[in-house]
């Protein structure tokens, strides 16, 4: 995996654990959010993005060291989801060519916009997962929808609930792993599928 491209979309360290382990294993990772959040393994966002960072009272930024494990490295840049178009221009100045990969996990409020602005990111065969929360307000469970059909999409649907211990909440490890066997398969140029991670617990009306 050396040498490609991941662009990364999830809440602010929401899936820190998934973009450790692509850039231990090569991968020039790119990471959009509204907050920095540190990595084992990354590039220091630069003058500009710390300047950018909350003022003095929230917790400061603490730059870690670039560990070349495989070569890759990881980026955070500044963005918004409401700002889809300003999120993919930054985005792209990072990435510095096509994305081989695209792991998104996006609000439903957003999600149209942003892999709309993104996907002419994207190289001409690239890998695609997008994650999928549990239930729907009504409490049922949505049906996989992927936006990018022309790409073969891994989705990952989470369950409320721990797959191992229904009386524990999903984990982020949990989830972590789940996307990332996700990512393998996509990878492995597997057709769209749908998976769950975790499972549903029921509404207690």
């Amino acid at each position: 995996m050396a040498g490609r491209k991941a662009l990364i979309l999830a809440g602010t360290g929401m899936l820190a654990r998934v973009a450790q382990v692509l850039t231990h294993e090569g991968w020039h990772v790119v990471l959009p959010s509204r907050r920095y959040h540190p990595l084992d393994c990354e590039v220091r966002p630069g003058a500009a993005a710390r300047r950018s960072m909350r003022p003095p009272g929230h917790r400061p930024y603490h730059p870690a060291t670039l560990r070349p494990w495989g070569g890759g490295k990881a980026i955070w840049v500044e963005a918004h989801w409401d700002r889809p178009r300003e999120l993919a221009a930054k985005a792209e100045l990072a990435l510095r060519g096509p994305a081989d990969l695209l792991v998104a996990w996006i609000h439903e409020q957003y999600r149209r916009s942003v892999m709309g602005a993104v996907e002419p990111l994207l190289a001409a065969d690239p890998a695609v997962v997008e994650v999928r929360g549990g239930l729907s307000g009504t409490g049922a469970v949505e049906p996989p929808d992927p936006l990018l059909p022309l790409h073969p999409t891994q989705v990952v649907q989470l369950g409320t609930v721990s797959a191992y211990d229904a009386h524990r909440s999903l984990a982020q490890d949990e989830i972590a792993e789940g996307v990332l066997d996700a990512v393998r398969r996509a990878l492995n140029g597997h057709a769209s599928s749908t998976h769950q991670v975790g499972q549903l617990r029921p509404l207690v009306r």
